[in-house]
């Protein structure tokens, strides 16, 4: 499989000046069910499954999964900062040294207890904002850009399917 491909198997995230109702409400249902989705696609993997990487020179499942408890805190975090500072600027992080620290290295219920926690508070967030507060931004440093919560609703849905893929993919190669 071309590499490509293993890196995005559902392509990257695209953004659009603005979005469908059907859309946001999409985005957030696909937030809403992730932490079930991934825990539905890992509780059957053995040790060894979980420290296999996904494609040669990426995470193992296991750091994807922690991964993703890290940058959904940072979404509830920037998202929170969107609403109530005007257009703060966010604090960038470096992931691939994230997944080195030594909590990658716990069982990965950790993380999906995080996220389960995590998305709630995003969920009820979310579904009470105005489109006002939806246009609401914070300025990524890094990107040199601001981004609407909007924007970050669309990022994290497909953030989610994203790295699902990755778990998804490696096991139908593996035949697991």
């Amino acid at each position: 499989m071309e590499l490509e491909k293993l890196k995005y198997p559902i392509g990257q995230c695209v953004y659009q000046e603005d979005y469908t109702e059907n859309e946001l409400k999409e985005f957030i249902l696909n937030i809403e069910t992730f932490p079930k989705r991934l825990e539905f696609a890992v509780q059957s993997l053995l040790e060894f499954q979980l420290n296999t990487p996904y494609r040669e020179g990426g995470w193992t499942i296991n750091q994807v999964i922690h991964h993703c408890a890290d940058s959904h805190m940072n979404c509830l975090i920037r998202i929170k900062l969107a609403l109530t500072e005007d257009n703060p600027t966010i604090k960038p992080y470096i992931e691939s040294l994230w997944a080195e620290t030594p909590d990658y290295n716990l069982p990965f219920n950790n993380s999906i207890t995080i996220l389960f926690a995590i998305h709630l508070k995003i969920i009820e967030i979310v579904k009470s904002l105005t489109p006002d507060q939806l246009n609401r931004t914070y300025y990524h440093s890094q990107y040199e850009k601001s981004f609407r919560i909007k924007d970050v609703l669309c990022l994290y849905a497909w953030h989610g399917n994203h790295h699902l893929a990755h778990i998804n993919t490696l096991k139908e190669r593996m035949n697991w």
